[in-house]
């Protein structure tokens, strides 16, 4: 089967809201003249994360219009876009990940459930989770602490026929100084490791992407089916990322081998006490 090729934007924080637009639109044209079928973007990226105290809070209406220029654009360039934001709901705002189709019609959103504690405060979780199409790919998606920390987010996609997991995510940076010697660096936080595991134990492609962060200990990387780094991005380095997906190769296998279980009562009865 031919290769359906994938395109990480491992872009640099913006200034404000309004240039964060300016930088989706100019890196949807990027990837879309490198081939890809389509490009993720970190996690809220439109209009920043808002932990971030230069951050400020969209409103719902220029949310709304920043999505439509994004269809239009995604519809001018025939590419399908995974964009890391946040929106309005009726219970609170969320950090999601907007699909647009390469036609330009919404595909819906991915919320993130899992959300780290420092986000409570700001951010509630979602409930549900979603399996997309581009073509002949099936993905699934996970944001950030989801996909670091609960495993079942990412094997519940690749279960449920995800060729590739895409997990946007945005790293908040203490100290700009240090810089890994290699990817899934033995001196790192588990972080990359972790990225090498989600893949590995579900038998799918996983491709996490960052943004470009001056002493990050994560970047944009792309791991095949057994685990195995396919590429990543320089540290601290923009730019896109691409790669090519064999969707052949991503069987689930492990994922769907998974067997439910029943508790044992007696065990249950202890726990309680």
């Amino acid at each position: 089967m031919p290769s359906i090729r994938i395109a990480l934007a491992n872009v640099r924080p913006a200034r404000d809201a309004d240039h964060a637009l300016e930088i989706v639109l100019e890196t949807m044209v990027a990837a879309a003249k490198g081939g890809a079928s389509i490009v993720c973007f970190p996690e809220c990226f439109l209009p920043g994360y808002r932990t971030e105290p230069s951050v400020r809070q969209p409103s719902e209406t220029w949310l709304n219009q920043a999505w439509a220029v994004v269809d239009e654009k995604a519809a001018d360039l025939s590419i399908c876009v995974i964009l890391g934001t946040e929106r309005v709901a009726k219970d609170g705002r969320k950090i999601t990940a907007r699909v647009t189709n390469p036609d330009g019609s919404s595909a819906g959103f991915q919320d993130k459930v899992q959300l780290d504690p420092s986000e409570e405060a700001v951010y509630i979780s979602g409930r549900s989770r979603k399996i997309f199409h581009c073509g002949p790919l099936v993905f699934g998606v996970v944001i950030c602490h989801e996909g670091w920390r609960y495993p079942e987010t990412v094997r519940w996609a690749a279960h449920n026929g995800a060729h590739v997991v895409f997990h946007p995510h945005f790293e908040v940076v203490e100290a700009t100084d240090y810089f890994p010697s290699g990817f899934a660096d033995p001196t790192n936080s588990f972080h990359e490791k972790a990225a090498l595991c989600r893949a590995a134990e579900n038998t799918c492609y996983f491709a996490t992407v960052n943004c470009a962060l001056p002493g990050a200990s994560t970047t944009s990387a792309v791991v095949d089916p057994d685990g195995v780094l396919i590429t990543h991005q320089p540290y601290g380095e923009a730019g896109v990322l691409f790669a090519d997906i064999r969707t052949e190769k991503a069987t689930g296998r492990l994922a769907k081998r998974l067997r439910s279980f029943d508790v044992d009562d007696q065990d249950a009865t202890l726990k309680r006490r």
